[in-house]
């Protein structure tokens, strides 16, 4: 199974911190951010993994390289002609991730979830990993009734920003830029993405606060 780490962002509401790094190498602990979401791929035993990039994007090659430091290999799809938002950005680097599901991860959270629970194979288009709302994010994203996601039945959570996709729901699809989250919904609505709960610490890095938040918390050893 090989993964995605999406690290295309802008990053506009780190400014300025991002303005000269981009946001996927803010450090917290005493190290990058993509780092820790590379490390967990490797642990969970993915070590086949695509990174898009676009503003600063050599900053991250050069960081990364091929990924021999972290025992993984690593390849890149280049969007620093224009980020592509998230489904352009997963559907131009469809050639690199084969025709079996892989697993997508946005590389502005943090998390100890077990990346080896995600399932290998899909009953349907895609499986999101699901967490409690956030005081940012309270009114969630979609429901999760057992192991199916829907839009209106259940418990409204928040999409963790783990997920597998089939590369079959990008049938169709335009390369151009476009987001993840309308055809997402088409999946969901025609009942063809399931999901898990996750309890364990998760943290989206979205701001200057949040992210030095994850700083004290990791040098605490929490």
């Amino acid at each position: 199974m090989k993964a995605m780490i999406l690290a295309a962002g802008r990053g506009e509401r780190m400014r300025p911190l991002t303005d000269t790094i981009p946001k996927p190498l803010l450090q917290v602990g005493g190290k990058p951010l993509i780092a820790y979401t590379v490390e967990l791929l490797k642990t969970g035993g993915i070590d086949e993994i695509v990174v898009n990039y676009a503003h600063l994007g050599q900053q991250i090659v050069d960081y990364l390289g091929d990924g021999s430091e972290f025992g993984v290999s690593i390849r890149y799809s280049d969007e620093s002609s224009g980020a592509l938002e998230t489904g352009g950005g997963i559907l131009k680097a469809l050639n690199q991730l084969d025709d079996q599901p892989f697993v997508v991860i946005n590389s502005d959270v943090w998390t100890d979830f077990p990346i080896e629970r995600l399932p290998r194979e899909l009953t349907g288009l895609a499986h999101l990993v699901m967490v409690d709302n956030p005081s940012h994010h309270a009114t969630g994203d979609f429901c999760l009734d057992k192991k199916m996601v829907n839009l209106n039945q259940g418990r409204k959570l928040t999409f963790s920003g783990i997920g597998v996709y089939s590369p079959r729901m990008f049938d169709g699809m335009k390369q151009e830029r476009f987001p993840l989250v309308p055809i997402l919904r088409d999946a969901i609505i025609r009942r063809q993405v399931t999901g898990e709960y996750y309890s364990g610490k998760w943290m989206d890095i979205g701001t200057p606060k949040r992210l030095q938040a994850l700083n004290d918390q990791i040098l605490a050893g929490d």
